[in-house]
């Protein structure tokens, strides 16, 4: 598949340059391929889970980061069990435990409530919160000298 150029965008669309980005690396952040699968899922109105196959993996060998809208899942097997792996002798290996990270691009006002690990699968709990100043509102019809408010004020 060919790559797409962005930079026409960042000349047409002034202030929108951060969509831009956001399409850009998404474009180019797709290196790790299905490793650990995961399901992004509404679980109620602007709340969502993301659950991610971590097989293998212990609570401690798990870290989740939230910086500038990236949430970031990585998953490091300790050294000595990896020691003790290649002192085994597989038949067939179809458990993929190796090292990974993965990414997920937040939207604005999208925050973490928590995470937990079931049978193998890690949850990770988000929620959307809208401030009030970007909600929607709605304008009272009348004369503004009857009332003697602003509308800033409500």
């Amino acid at each position: 598949m060919k790559t797409l150029d962005f930079t026409p965008l960042y000349r047409s669309f002034i202030g929108f340059d951060h969509l831009a980005n956001l399409m850009d690396s998404a474009a180019r952040s797709d290196k790790s391929a299905g490793y650990p699968p995961y399901n992004i899922e509404l679980t109620a109105e602007d709340k969502y889970r993301i659950t991610l196959a971590v097989a293998g993996f212990a609570e401690d060998e798990l870290e989740i980061n939230l910086e500038n809208n990236t949430l970031t899942v990585t998953g490091r097997k300790e050294s000595d069990a990896q020691q003790n792996e290649d002192e085994k002798r597989f038949i067939y290996k179809g458990i993929s435990e190796r090292n990974f990270e993965r990414k997920f691009q937040l939207s604005d006002h999208i925050k973490v409530s928590g995470a937990d690990m079931d049978n193998g699968l890690l949850h990770i709990d988000l929620y959307r919160e809208v401030p009030e100043a970007l909600k929607p509102k709605t304008i009272p019809i009348g004369n503004k000298k009857s009332t003697g408010e602003l509308l800033e004020n409500k």
